[in-house]
């Protein structure tokens, strides 16, 4: 019989960090706990607050309802909380933790090993430009080759000129630069605005405009002078047949996937196997998760093989986050066993 728990936990951010959803200080995240014959096995669900679908008053029930028919199997409990992703999410960790030798090596690999890194894109937050562009310098000096910014904070043209200003110094061959609209950008005015930045020659933006206009999205997505991804567009997408209508009818160029907001490995696995069926690249992105979370995600990517820089987080950002040997070198996420866990406040 497994016995099983669940906990909250609040990450603060060393610094307030900007997001199209305002200043965040702090980050909530749950923890589900396993016990079983004295080994134990730890999940993240995680929940944020504001963006993921399943951010509803009745998520702690859900999650109590969760620890009590523990013992039904993952099967049938992750078919019972489809409309809840981060649980989801937390359940396969849980399981696979329980089962695994140690709690933390979810998905034994050359990467757990250390052997191997994954390259990652270095993320710069919405600011002031100043504040903008010491992140960006800040970003280069420690090895990234691919920088993601946030844009859609202060005015666009001062978001173009400080663009302009890392391509007069570094060509694409050197530095590959994502941009993340939020949907900030009007359907009508969307088009302009990547022509103007396609001038840049930005790799990819995600999300041009607010989810949930799939018609507008498509018609970007055929029109547009650089390629387009869709991160939003698939929170809270529960079914195959949905997952499939949104990849045939906008066709965009990439996906990204954030475990904790689209059900996990599983559900990760879904929207991969139709972006591919219809030749559509993807990559892999964490959400504000402790190294917990990370761990997992990071762990679960490395399998999959996919060359591009991921959109991993370093886990850096938070004055109590769990110790942990994951660590950032030379714009790769890296393993390092010399370095232990300390995740005693689970």
């Amino acid at each position: 019989m497994i016995k099983a728990s669940y906990k909250k936990y609040i990450l603060n951010f060393k610094n307030p960090s900007g997001t199209s959803r305002g200043i965040l200080r702090t980050k909530e995240t749950w923890f589900i706990i396993l016990e079983k014959e004295g080994k134990q096995g730890i999940g993240e669900t995680g929940l944020f607050r504001g963006l993921s679908v399943d951010d509803v008053p009745q998520y702690e029930e859900k999650l109590k309802w969760v620890c009590a028919h523990i013992n039904e199997g993952l099967e049938k409990l992750l078919s019972e909380v489809i409309d809840f992703p981060s649980i989801q999410f937390g359940l396969e960790q849980a399981f696979l933790s329980l089962k695994s030798k140690h709690k933390f090596d979810l998905f034994p690999s050359e990467f757990t090993q250390g052997k191997q890194g994954i390259p990652i894109n270095g993320l710069v937050w919405m600011g002031d430009k100043k504040f903008m562009k010491t992140q960006i310098q800040e970003k280069l000096k420690t090895g990234f080759s691919c920088i993601k910014m946030k844009i859609g904070a202060i005015n666009f043209d001062a978001e173009i000129d400080l663009l302009k200003s890392i391509r007069k110094e570094f060509s694409a061959k050197e530095i590959a630069l994502r941009v993340d609209g939020n949907g900030a950008f009007s359907p009508n005015e969307a088009l302009e605005k990547l022509e103007q930045l396609s001038q840049l020659e930005i790799h990819s933006i995600e999300q041009p405009i607010k989810q949930g206009q799939l018609q507008e999205m498509a018609s970007l997505c055929e029109k547009t002078p650089l390629p387009i991804a869709l991160d939003e567009e698939l929170i809270g997408v529960f079914t195959s047949e949905e997952k499939k209508r949104i990849i045939e009818t906008v066709k965009p160029q990439f996906i990204i996937l954030k475990p904790s907001l689209v059900g996990g490995f599983s559900g990760s696995k879904e929207w991969i196997k139709f972006a591919e069926n219809n030749h559509i690249d993807w990559w892999i992105t964490s959400a504000l998760e402790s190294n917990i979370g990370l761990n997992a995600i990071a762990q679960f990517t490395y399998t999959l093989e996919n060359k591009l820089p991921q959109g991993l987080g370093t886990g850096g950002l938070f004055t109590n986050n769990f110790k942990s040997p994951l660590e950032v070198k030379n714009g790769t996420l890296q393993y390092n066993n010399s370095k232990r866990w300390d995740a005693e406040i689970i």
